[in-house]
């Protein structure tokens, strides 16, 4: 009987470890959790490429939680997320959905960012889409219609280089061209070997030149210096006469002194008219008179 008892005891045990294990490995693949402080976000893609719920979510390829719900609304797929509790995630974290393996499992890898603010996990992040195989596949057949055209353009372009190039007349202008510049790289030789003293003279004088410029410059630093701030003075002063003759022309214009009021006085204008044209007349009357008769002076006095 205590033999089996304890054959019983031993199976029992056997069976409730089998049984933890059990639920244990569904636990870890099914991403199960008795941790109620992990942390929720969810990400907003426009194509997800297959991602299931319970598929993993890594950061920085380290496994840290997985897919809780995808929820699709209009052209949008909101994946909601719960990772382990101990993930900082700062505001400029990354979100991606990519190729899990080559089987084409799928999952989301997290770029936890480096910046000083952390992540408002309430709020909902934008993530975007890794090509993968099946995608870049894709993509191939889409262009498989355009294909033969495009190789259908490149062997007329082809052909129409072939043609250029075994076009004659190109090839004699290329060697004239080519002899020509041979030509030009001789005759070019030649003249620098013939001036090549002269060369060398110019280019000791130009020396010679700023060596001598640069000594007197460096001589007459102070008068130079001296110089330019009398010129400077004089531009100032001339800038204040320019400016004091502006308001003076100002003043004469609005007969706030006495050119103005002279110049601009219709009143005066008017009474130097008549002048004139009273000093007109008598000139006149008395050219008259010393053409006729003389001058003649009619003067009425009375004496007291």
């Amino acid at each position: 009987m205590k033999d089996q008892r304890k054959t019983d005891i031993r199976v029992g045990l056997t069976v409730i470890v089998s049984l933890l294990l059990f639920i244990w490995i569904i636990g870890w693949a099914k991403n199960f959790s008795l941790n109620s402080n992990r942390t929720e976000v969810t990400v907003k893609f426009q194509n997800i490429a297959g991602l299931e719920v319970g598929d993993n979510v890594s950061v920085n390829g380290v496994r840290k939680g997985y897919v809780n719900e995808i929820v699709t609304k209009s052209d949008l797929v909101f994946v909601k997320m719960s990772l382990d509790p101990d993930i900082d995630l700062r505001m400029n974290a990354a979100f991606t959905v990519m190729m899990l393996d080559l089987m084409g499992g799928k999952k989301v890898e997290i770029t936890p960012g480096n910046a000083e603010e952390k992540l408002d996990v309430k709020q909902i992040q934008a993530g975007s889409f890794s090509a993968d195989v099946p995608s870049v596949m894709m993509m191939v057949g889409k262009l498989e219609n355009e294909l033969p055209q495009m190789f259908k353009q490149v062997n007329v372009t082809l052909a129409s280089l072939n043609a250029y190039l075994a076009d004659k007349n190109l090839q004699s202008d290329v060697k004239t061209t080519a002899s020509n510049l041979v030509v030009i790289s001789d005759q070019l030789k030649n003249v620098i070997n013939e001036n090549r003293n002269q060369i060398k003279l110019l280019t000791s004088n130009s020396v010679t030149l700023t060596s001598e410029a640069k000594d007197f410059f460096a001589k007459n630093k102070e008068s130079l210096q001296t110089a330019i701030v009398d010129v400077s003075a004089l531009v100032k002063k001339t800038d204040v006469f320019i400016s004091k003759l502006d308001a003076l022309v100002v003043e004469t214009k609005e007969q706030k002194n006495t050119a103005g009021k002279l110049l601009y006085d219709d009143t005066l204008f008017k009474d130097l008219k008549e002048i004139l044209a009273d000093v007109k007349q008598l000139v006149k009357i008395l050219n008259e008179q010393l053409k006729n008769e003389g001058l003649k002076v009619k003067a009425d006095v009375d004496i007291f």
